[in-house]
């Protein structure tokens, strides 16, 4: 789960300087969204092998 610290991280750095630097607001937001996208990705991911690992302990 650090990993989605990581990527939080950087999405906050990207709508931080969306604030910032407004001739290239628009850059930055989508910079921004990108990393949301990858956060959701990394959610995902986290719960796909939760629930693996679970069905595996449930099969033994």
């Amino acid at each position: 789960m650090m990993r989605l610290v990581e990527i939080r991280s950087q999405e906050f750095l990207c709508r931080e300087r969306a604030a910032r630097d407004s001739e290239r607001r628009v850059f930055w937001l989508a910079q921004a969204e990108e990393w949301e996208q990858r956060a959701l990705d990394e959610i995902a991911y986290h719960f796909r092998e939760c629930n693996l690992a679970r069905a595996e302990r449930n099969a033994a």
